[in-house]
C-alpha cells in the first residue's frame, strides 16, 4: 500500500504520487515526463493497433437496418469481426452466417489482411446460413441469454454474486453520469460542502458491511415467460430427415403459449400442443416464420420489442467492464453475500436450466469432450517465428489454459463432492484416482506410501503444491521440446485434489526390468533411470533454475549425474514428447529448518516425534536463491573491475559505482532466461556489457539433492558434495542474516507498503524470498518493537491463527459427508470467535442424516473453545514454532480472522451484524435481541439452536406458548454463527498457467526506454504491452488489470489526466471482478483512483472512492493501518480544495495521532505532520494551535536535524510568521473589546475561530479578501487569502495560473 508519512507531499496542499503495485511510490524513471503521443486516443478503448491499421469497413444484412458499419484490425481474425458482428443491438439476431467479400465466401480463420481487395471503402455482404442442429442450440442459448430468459443459473464452481463489482455504486463515470459531472463541474467549479462524501464519515466506526454489498437493484419485468426446450423434442426420425431440428415452446407476457419447430432455414409456429403432436407449420393468420428466433418472437408478442428495448436501454447505462462475462480467469468470490442474494425468494423456476447442458453439448454430451493434454502441447509447438505467430500462440495458450483450469475445477468439486466413480475403488480413499472429462484426479494424500519418511499425508499435501509452483515456472520458461501437465490444485471441504491433463503412456504397463520413467528416480532414491535424450531440455530447466548438475547414487552404489533433483522425473510419452514430472523439489531444501525441528524415525518406519515439523519437504524460495545468484554476480563483476583497475590499459573503463554492478546482474539474469526462452536478446547489449565483464566464467548453482540422505561413496565425491552443502547453507545464512531482517527494517522505515492482510503479507515474504513458515520468527523479532512492528507482529499472528484454524477444520472435514460441512463450520467458528458470547456453543446436528451417515467422523461436535483454543496453540507452535501469548483469543480482531478464514477455506457468509462480544446487564433493550438481530425467541438466526439434532424445529412457528427473550436467553444461549449463515462453500483454487511473455518483453521494453530518456519510444512500448495484454489474455483479466493500473499512474505523471481517469477506472473495474472486491490491489486502485479524479476537479468523486477504499480497509485490518496516514493527508487535502477547512483540519488530525502512535512523538514523520497539521489549523483560523503545532515540528527537526537543516529552518520561518499573525490578531480582538467597536464589516477571523466549521457560502477569496480590507489595524501586512495562499501554494486544484511547488521538509532533509 501507501508509504510512511515521511514520503507524504501534502505540506503545501500537494497529493503525494500515486502508489504503484509493489507499494512504492513511482519514481522519475517509472514515469514519462511530457505528453507527446502519450493521448489514450492510439488505442481504441481496447487496445486495438494503431488508427492506420484500424479502417471502417460497411456490413450488408438482409434486414433491418440492411448497413451498418464497425472497425477491422488489419491484423485482427474474421473470427472477431463475427464477434463485433453479433455484440452489435442492431444484428444480435445473427449467429448462422457466412460472409462475403465481391461474391466471394470469406474463411473464418483467416486474417482479415488475407481477404484480397479489402480496403476501407469495401462492402461485406452477411449471408444467412441454413442451421444444423448445433447451431440450432447455440441460437437458441444465445438468444435466451439475450432476452434476460435464462434467469439464474447454480453454479458448482463459482459462488453467489462471483465476479461483482461495486465500481459503478461507488464511481459513476460513464453515461449520464459522466456527464452530469461534468456540467455540473462547468457550472460550479468550487464545490459546496454538500458535496463532502466524508462529511459522516466516522474512521473509529466499527466497520459495516454495506461496503462489500451492492446496491439493491429494482427488477425489472421479464420480456417473456418463458422460453424453454418443448417436451416434444427431439424430433422423430420422419421429421428429423425433413429438416426438423429442435422444438421450443415459448410462453409470451400476453400469456399465449406456442409450440415452435427449429427447421433448417429459421423457426416457425407448428400445430402441437402440451397434448398433440404436430410439427407442421400453423395455418394463416396466425402462421409466422422467420431466420432467427428473434426476429420470431417479436412477431409473436405486441409487448415484446417496447420492453426488448428498455431492457438495451437500461443495459446501455452499465458499464460493460462491469457485465461482460469473464472466460479468460477464474472470477472472484465474495466472502460476503446479501441475504437476499441467498434467499429462496431469489430462486425463480425457469425449465431450460436443466436443459442447458444439452443447448450446450448435445444429446450424447460428446462436443465438450477434448483432449486436453494434446491442446496444450500442440499449442506450444506453434510458430513463434514472428511477433504475430507469438501473439497467436501466447492467446491461444492463455484461452486453453483458462479453459482447462475451469473444467479441471469443476470435475475436482464432483470428485470431492463424491460424485465421480474411482478407477480404483477396492484402494484406500486416499489411494484412489478418478478421470472425468479427460482430466486425471487424485488426493494431495499419501494413499501409497510415497513420502511415509518425509512426513505422510502433510509431506504429500505440500508436495502437490510444490510441484504446482514447479510447473508454473517450467511453463513461463518455455523451452522448446520440453512439456508439462497441465496441472491445478483445488482445496474444497477439507481436502486437497490434484488435477492433471493426461500423459499419454503414463498408465502403460512396462516390462518388468524397463524403469517406469526415463529420467530420475523411478523408486525414490533406490533406483535411478537416466536416458540422454532429456540431458539437453533438462539442462535447460537446471540453468535458468539455478540448479547444479550433480550425482546421485542408487541402493546399488552405481552413479549417475543428473541434470535435476533425484525427484524430479523425466517421461516419454507416447505420443512421442518429453514430459517433465514431479517438480516439487526445484530447489535445495532449507537445512537450517531441518536440523533443528525435524529427526529422521528410525529404521524401521517408526513415525518421527511428536515435536517434530509435520513435514520434511521444506525447500527454500526460488526468490531466494535468485537473490544470492544477484549477489554472487555483483560480486564477481565488482571483483573482475577491480582487477581491471590495476591494468592500465583497462583503467579506463572501470569505475563502475555497485549500483552498476547490480544492474549488470540483473541484465545478466533477463538475458540468461530470455536465451533460455529461445528468444534473442540484444546483440549491441550484450556487447556493451561483455566488453566491460566477461561474464562466461561466472557460474552458480546449487544441488537440490543435499541433505537428502546421499552418500558418496569416494572421498573426492564427498569433498565435492561438502561443498555443495556449504553452497546452499550459505543460502539459508543470507535467508537469516540479510532477508529476514532487511524486511523487518523496511517495514519499519516505511520503504515498502505495509501489508494489509494474510495475502499481501504472504506476497511480501514470498517476494523476498522467504517461506510462510518463518511468519512465526518475523513475529518473535517484531515483539516489543515500535507500534510500527507491533501492528506486523499482530498482523502475522492473526495468518497464524487463521492458517492454524484452516488445519484443524480440514481434519475435521476430512472424513464428514458434505451435508454436514456447513455444521461444522458454524460449530468451529463459534468455538473460536464466538467464544465470548456464548462459552459452551452446542453443534446443530441433524440426527437423520446422522443415521443416514453412520461411517462419518463427527469428532467436530466434540470441539469446545479450550480444546479448540489448544489445537490452534499447538498448530503454531508446531508449524511457526511460535507460542501465542495467553491473552491471545482477547487481543484476536474477530472480523478480520473470520475473513482471512472465509478467503482460506472458500466460506461465503451471509452478510449481517455478527456478535462477537456478551450482550452486558444494563442493555436489556439490547439483550432481548438475538446474536445477529433476529428477534425469533427461542433460536438464533431464525433457526432453533438445540444440540441434541433438529427434530424439535417442529415446534416452531406458535406452535408452543410464547416465551419471552430474557427466559429463550437462558434456556438456549445464543449463537454468533448457524450452518444457514454458510451460504455457500467455494473451491479454492490455484493453478500454472505461465505469463504471456511477450506482453512483459514489451512492458519491461518501454519501461527501459523511458530510463534511457526515450520517452516517445516508451512509449509506444507500453501501449503495445496493453494491447497485446488484452489481446493475449482478454479483457478481464487480473494481469490486464495491472497493466492499467501502471498505465494510469503514468498518464498521471504525464498530466494526460482523463487518460489516467478512465485507465484507473478500468484498473478498478478488472480488479474487484478478477481479484476480489476488498481485496489490497483493489483497495489500491480505488485510493489511485481517488487522486486521479481529484487531479482531474471531480474532488467529490475522489472522495467517495477515498471513502470507499477506508471502509474496505476498516474491514480487512481495522482503523489504524500504518499506511492510512498516507491515505488520509490526501483525503485532508482534498478537502482544503473544497474549501472546507475545519474537515480538513479533522482529518490532518487523524493521520497526527495515528502518526504519534505509530512513529513516536519525537520522530521526524510526526515532525512532519505536525508541520501540515500547524498550516491546516491556520487555514481553520485556530492560530494558537498552528503555533503550537509548528512549535513542536520546530523543536523535533531541530532535535532530530540539527539547526543547519533547511526543514528546521523553514518550521523556524513559518513559527515566526504565525506567531505574529497570532499576535496581531490577539491585539485586535483586545483594542475590539476596550473600545466596543461594533461594525457590520468587522474582520472574520473571530467569526472562523468561534465556528467551528467554515460557512457554506464562505467559498470565495475575494468577500475575505474585502472583509479584511476594512478591519486594518496594526495587522500583518498580508491578507487572510494571501496567507491560505501561501499555506496551499501550487497545490489548489482550481488555480488557474500555475505556481512553483514547494517541496515537503521531510523529504528534503530525510
Amino acid at each position: 500500500m501507501g508509504e510512511e508519512v515521511s514520503d507524504v507531499n501534502t505540506s503545501n496542499g500537494h497529493i503525494e504520487q500515486p502508489i504503484s503495485s509493489d507499494g512504492k511510490k513511482s519514481t522519475s524513471s517509472e514515469i514519462l515526463s511530457d505528453g507527446q503521443n502519450g493521448s489514450i486516443s492510439k488505442t481504441d478503448g481496447h487496445g486495438e493497433p494503431n488508427m492506420e491499421n484500424v479502417f471502417p469497413i460497411s456490413i450488408m444484412l438482409p434486414h433491418q437496418p440492411y448497413k451498418i458499419q464497425t472497425p477491422v484490425a488489419v491484423q485482427g481474425q474474421v473470427q472477431d469481426l463475427r464477434s463485433s458482428i453479433v455484440e452489435q443491438p442492431d444484428t444480435f439476431q445473427y449467429t448462422c452466417f457466412h460472409l462475403e467479400h465481391d461474391g466471394q465466401r470469406i474463411n473464418d480463420f483467416v486474417e482479415m489482411s488475407e481477404v484480397k481487395g479489402l480496403t476501407s471503402d469495401s462492402e461485406i455482404r452477411l449471408v444467412e446460413d441454413p442451421y444444423t442442429e448445433r447451431e440450432a442450440r447455440m441460437h437458441v442459448a444465445r438468444i435466451r441469454e439475450i432476452i434476460g430468459a435464462a434467469g439464474d443459473r447454480v453454479d458448482t464452481l463459482n459462488g453467489v454474486n462471483a465476479g461483482l463489482s461495486l465500481h459503478e455504486s461507488v464511481s459513476p463515470w460513464t453515461g449520464a453520469d459522466a456527464e452530469a459531472v461534468a456540467k455540473q463541474k462547468s457550472s460550479n467549479p468550487k464545490s459546496s460542502p454538500s458535496q463532502n462524501p466524508l462529511a459522516d464519515f466516522n474512521l473509529e466506526a466499527p466497520a459495516s458491511f454495506q461496503s462489500l454489498l451492492p446496491p439493491n437493484e429494482v427488477t425489472s419485468s421479464k420480456i417473456v415467460k418463458a422460453l424453454s426446450v418443448s417436451p416434444w423434442n427431439p424430433p422423430p426420425p420422419l421429421f428429423r430427415q425433413r429438416g426438423h431440428l429442435l422444438y421450443l415452446q415459448l410462453t409470451t407476457n400476453e400469456g399465449e403459449l406456442f409450440q415452435i419447430t427449429s427447421y433448417v432455414s429459421g423457426f416457425f409456429v407448428n400445430r402441437s400442443s402440451n397434448s398433440k403432436f404436430d410439427p407442421m407449420p400453423k395455418p394463416s393468420p396466425k402462421n409466422a416464420m422467420a431466420h432467427s428466433l428473434l426476429t420470431l418472437i417479436r412477431s409473436l408478442s405486441p409487448s415484446f420489442t417496447n420492453n426488448f428495448n428498455s431492457m438495451m436501454e437500461t443495459n446501455s447505462k452499465k458499464e460493460p467492464l462491469a457485465t461482460y462475462q469473464l472466460t479468460s480467469a477464474i472470477p472472484a468470490n465474495p466472502w460476503l453475500v446479501s441475504a437476499s442474494a441467498v434467499s429462496a425468494a431469489m430462486h425463480q423456476p425457469d425449465l431450460t436450466r436443466t436443459q442447458e447442458a444439452y443447448l450446450l453439448s448435445g444429446m450424447e454430451n460428446a462436443e465438450t469432450l477434448r483432449d486436453w493434454n494434446e491442446e496444450i502441447q500442440s499449442t506450444r509447438e506453434m510458430p513463434r517465428e514472428t511477433v504475430q505467430d507469438r501473439v497467436f500462440r501466447e492467446r491461444l495458450m492463455a484461452k486453453t489454459f483458462a479453459e482447462f483450469n475451469d473444467a479441471a475445477a469443476r470435475g475436482a468439486v464432483l470428485v470431492a463432492r463424491g460424485e465421480v466413480a474411482p478407477l480404483n475403488p477396492t484402494e484406500s480413499k486416499e489411494a484412489q484416482i478418478f478421470v472425468y472429462n479427460n482430466i486425471f484426479y487424485s488426493f494431495g494424500a499419501d494413499g501409497v506410501g510415497t513420502f511415509t519418511s518425509e512426513g505422510g499425508d502433510e509431506a504429500a499435501r505440500v508436495a502437490v503444491g510444490k510441484d504446482l509452483a514447479g510447473v508454473r515456472m517450467v511453463n513461463q520458461l518455455d523451452i522448446q521440446g520440453l512439456a508439462t501437465a497441465g496441472t491445478i490444485i483445488v482445496d474444497y471441504l477439507g481436502k486437497r485434489l490434484v488435477a492433471q491433463s493426461i500423459v499419454p503412456g503414463i498408465f502403460k504397463q512396462r516390462e518388468p526390468d524397463e524403469p517406469q520413467v526415463d529420467y530420475g528416480g523411478v523408486e525414490g532414491r533406490d533406483v535411478v533411470a537416466g536416458n540422454a535424450a532429456f540431458v539437453p531440455t533438462f539442462s535447460q530447466v537446471s540453468k535458468a533454475l539455478k540448479v547444479k548438475q550433480h550425482p546421485v547414487w542408487d541402493k546399488a552404489g552405481k552413479k549417475h549425474i543428473l541434470e535435476g533433483s533425484v525427484e524430479t522425473k523425466g517421461l516419454l510419452g507416447t505420443d512421442g514428447r518429453k514430459y517433465m514430472l514431479d517438480l516439487y523439489r526445484l530447489t535445495p531444501l532449507d537445512v537450517s529448518w531441518i536440523e533443528p525441528y525435524w529427526t529422521d524415525g528410525c529404521a524401521h518406519g517408526s513415525k518421527p516425534e511428536q515435536s517434530n515439523y509435520p513435514h520434511r519437504l521444506t525447500v527454500l524460495r526460488p526468490e531466494l536463491v535468485d537473490a544470492c545468484w544477484r549477489l554472487k554476480m555483483g560480486e564477481y563483476v565488482k571483483t573482475e573491475l577491480d582487477k581491471r583497475k590495476t591494468d592500465p590499459a583497462e583503467g579506463a573503463d572501470a569505475g563502475p559505482s555497485e549500483k552498476s554492478t547490480e544492474a549488470a546482474a540483473d541484465k545478466a539474469q533477463n538475458r540468461e532466461n530470455k536465451d533460455t526462452a529461445g528468444t534473442e536478446s540484444e546483440p549491441s547489449e550484450m556487447g556493451k556489457d561483455r566488453g566491460r565483464v566477461d561474464l562466461s566464467a561466472f557460474s552458480y548453482a546449487l544441488n537440490p539433492d543435499v541433505f537428502c540422505g546421499q552418500s558418496p561413496p569416494t572421498a573426492e565425491d564427498a569433498e565435492k558434495w561438502a561443498n555443495d552443502e556449504h553452497e546452499v547453507r550459505s543460502v539459508t545464512d543470507h535467508l537469516h542474516q540479510k532477508s529476514i531482517p532487511e524486511l523487518i527494517h523496511d517495514l519499519q522505515e516505511g520503504e515498502v507498503g505495509f501489508p494489509m492482510d494474510g495475502q499481501s503479507l504472504s506476497r511480501l515474504l514470498h517476494k523476498r524470498g522467504i517461506n510462510i513458515r518463518y511468519i512465526g520468527k518475523l513475529a518473535s523479532l517484531t515483539a516489543a518493537s515500535s507500534p510500527r512492528l507491533q501492528a506486523l507482529k499482530n498482523l502475522a499472528e492473526q495468518e497464524m491463527v487463521a492458517r492454524a484454524f484452516k488445519h484443524v477444520a480440514n481434519q475435521n472435514l476430512k472424513n464428514l459427508p458434505p451435508a454436514m460441512a456447513a455444521s461444522c463450520f458454524a460449530h468451529l467458528l463459534n468455538c473460536l470467535l464466538g467464544s465470548r458470547l456464548n462459552a459452551s456453543p452446542k453443534p446443530q446436528l441433524d440426527e437423520e442424516l446422522q443415521d443416514l451417515y453412520k461411517n462419518a467422523d463427527y469428532s467436530f461436535a466434540e470441539v469446545t473453545p479450550k480444546s479448540l483454543q489448544a489445537d490452534i496453540e499447538a498448530q503454531t507452535q508446531l508449524r511457526y514454532r511460535y507460542v501465542l501469548e495467553d491473552s491471545w483469543l482477547s487481543a484476536i480482531r474477530p472480523l478480520q480472522l473470520l475473513r482471512e478464514i472465509a478467503l482460506k477455506v472458500g466460506l461465503q457468509l451471509v452478510a449481517k451484524d455478527y456478535r462477537f462480544e456478551a450482550v452486558s446487564e444494563s442493555q436489556p433493550e439490547v439483550a432481548s435481541h438475538l446474536t445477529n438481530g433476529a428477534a425469533a425467541a427461542p433460536s438464533v438466526n431464525g433457526h432453533a439452536v438445540n444440540g441434541a439434532g433438529s427434530k424439535k424445529k417442529k415446534k416452531r412457528n406458535g406452535e408452543s406458548p410464547p416465551m419471552s427473550a430474557n427466559a429463550s436467553a437462558i434456556l438456549e444461549p445464543p449463537l454468533t454463527f448457524t450452518s444457514d449463515d454458510i451460504a455457500n462453500i467455494v473451491p479454492v483454487v490455484k493453478d500454472s498457467s505461465p505469463k504471456s511473455v511477450l506482453a512483459e518483453e514489451a512492458l519491461e521494453a518501454g519501461r527501459i526506454s523511458l530510463m534511457q530518456n526515450q520517452k516517445e519510444l516508451g512509449q509506444e512500448l507500453l501501449l503495445e504491452s496493453l494491447s497485446l495484454h488484452e489481446q493475449i489474455y482478454g479483457i478481464l483479466h487480473p494481469e490486464v488489470a495491472r497493466v492499467y493500473h501502471q498505465l494510469a499512474m503514468l498518464y498521471y505523471n504525464l498530466d494526460e489526466k482523463d487518460a489516467a481517469v478512465e485507465l484507473a477506472h478500468k484498473a478498478v473495474i478488472i480488479s474487484e471482478r478478477t481479484i476480489g472486491i476488498d481485496s489490497d490491489e483493489t483497495i489500491l486502485s480505488y485510493l489511485n483512483l481517488g487522486l486521479f479524479e481529484h487531479a482531474n476537479q471531480n474532488t467529490a468523486t475522489a472522495l467517495a472512492c477515498m471513502r470507499h477504499a477506508l471502509e474496505l480497509w476498516k474491514i480487512i485490518y481495522g482503523p489504524t493501518h500504518p499506511d492510512c496516514i498516507t491515505t488520509l493527508n490526501n483525503a485532508a487535502v482534498m478537502l482544503q480544495h473544497l474549501k472546507l477547512f475545519h474537515e480538513s483540519r479533522l482529518w490532518f488530525e487523524k493521520s497526527y495521532g495515528i502518526s504519534e502512535q505509530m512513529s513516536g512523538k519525537d520522530s521526524i514523520n510526526t515532525g512532519t505532520l505536525a508541520f501540515q497539521l500547524a498550516q491546516a489549523l491556520a487555514l481553520d483560523q485556530d492560530h494558537k494551535g498552528a503555533v503550537n503545532r509548528m512549535r513542536e515540528a520546530y523543536s523535533i527537526f531541530h532535535n532530530k536535524l540539527g539547526p543547519d537543516d533547511r526543514n528546521t529552518k523553514e518550521a523556524d520561518s513559518w513559527l515566526d510568521q504565525l506567531t505574529m499573525n497570532a499576535v496581531s490578531i490577539a491585539k485586535h480582538a483586545k483594542d475590539i473589546q476596550a473600545q466596543k467597536i461594533r461594525r457590520a464589516l468587522f474582520t472574520p477571523r473571530v467569526t472562523l475561530r468561534t465556528q467551528p466549521q467554515a460557512p457554506v457560502g464562505r467559498s470565495s477569496a475575494q468577500d475575505i479578501n474585502g472583509h479584511d480590507a476594512q478591519a486594518g489595524g496594526g495587522l500583518d501586512n498580508r491578507s487572510i487569502d494571501e496567507l491560505m495562499k501561501y499555506i496551499e501554494s501550487s497545490g489548489d486544484a482550481i488555480r488557474k495560473t500555475p505556481t512553483k511547488k514547494r517541496k515537503n521538509p521531510r523529504s528534503r532533509g530525510a
